[in-house]
């Protein structure tokens, strides 16, 4: 075996007939001192690579990116419900992906709201990338498969389903129904579903309907800020959610009343069940000295309409029609309270 001195290296260079090698501090490194110069060369370059994304920003300048711009807000919309009255069966996804800077469908940053419409007689097939879905059915009758799970629907039902796997929504009647998903915070996370928190859940309609009315008629029910009702299951116990992420309430709003202002930092989806002309939200950024809201926009309710109200803004309900109407809000309320971030915050 030859030995000599590589002054490039420092270190010893030898060779022999089981190929050359450069031992250098103690460490041997395989191969002819070019070989391992174009591995160390590498080496850099990969560091190189794994460092091009590194930023670094001055803390008051990058502290709030809404102020400053950066990220867009949840905007106001509405969206009628013509786009769902007629027509063949259809996902009708409520899209404001441009409006909040996704690269994927949604309605605000955690959430897809969507209008079904099922011909009688027909089916849509439902497998998004989310963790819960719930569904509203305006009106119709139907079935859903999934998972070897079976059951009915019909006008007034709320359902959910875990994801995970398909659901097939049949309608026996033609079937409109308003649905929303978290599968865009799935996709902002780059994070798949792998397994299901909760079980197919069926919310009848008469039942909901006896526990919103024994809210109303309770003899504090004048005092309360919302007369309404919270689906829950029995798998959220703490954050007493439908979902894990997501949170449903059924609300009247009786003939005559103002549901004052309130506000929280999840973001409400608010579809609007039953109504007649005369019934408004009032939706702004701050409140005066006498709790009402200031400088507010109007939001007049159409039936089965849907509007957003952005993260944090005040809102209240009033109802000039002479007769009940409702109002079901869906919120990404279930991550919220679990986080403990939804701050919910009552004018008086």
């Amino acid at each position: 075996m030859i030995e000599a001195h590589d002054d490039v290296y420092g270190a010893i260079t030898s060779s022999s007939g089981a190929g050359n090698y450069i031992e250098k501090n103690s460490v041997v490194e395989r191969g002819t001192p070019m070989e391992i110069a174009e591995r160390h060369d590498s080496a850099l370059n990969t560091t190189e690579t794994a460092s091009r994304d590194a930023r670094f920003y001055e803390y008051t300048k990058a502290a709030d990116p809404i102020g400053a711009g950066l990220i867009p807000q949840v905007p106001y919309h509405n969206f009628m419900p013509d786009l769902y009255d007629s027509g063949p069966t259809r996902v009708v996804p409520l899209d404001l992906s441009n409006e909040i800077g996704t690269p994927y469908a949604a309605t605000g940053p955690g959430m897809l709201a969507n209008f079904l419409r099922i011909v009688s007689g027909e089916e849509v097939s439902l497998d998004p990338n989310a963790s819960s879905q719930v569904f509203y059915v305006l009106e119709g009758e139907g079935s859903v498969q999934q998972s070897g799970v079976q059951f009915n629907f019909g006008q007034g039902d709320f359902f959910t389903l875990p994801g995970g796997s398909e659901a097939r929504v049949s309608a026996s009647v033609t079937a409109r129904i308003y649905y929303v998903h978290d599968a865009p915070l799935f996709d902002y996370l780059g994070a798949t579903v792998s397994r299901p928190r909760f079980e197919p859940t069926l919310y009848p309609s008469h039942e909901a309907k006896a526990e919103l009315y024994k809210a109303l008629n309770d003899p504090e029910s004048k005092t309360r800020n919302r007369v309404s009702i919270l689906l829950g299951n029995a798998h959220f116990p703490e954050t007493r959610t439908i979902t894990q992420t997501l949170w449903t309430m059924f609300g009247i709003v009786p003939k005559g009343a103002v549901q004052k202002p309130h506000r929280h930092q999840s973001l409400a989806l608010d579809f609007i069940g039953e109504c007649k002309p005369g019934c408004y939200t009032l939706v702004g950024t701050e409140i005066d000295g006498q709790g009402n809201i200031v400088n507010p926009t109007r939001v007049d309710w159409h039936p089965g309409m849907v509007f957003v109200t952005p993260p944090g803004y005040w809102h209240a309900h009033y109802n000039e029609s002479g007769e009940e109407a409702y109002v079901i809000p869906f919120q990404d309320a279930g991550l919220h309270t679990y986080l403990r971030t939804l701050n919910i915050q009552f004018s008086k």
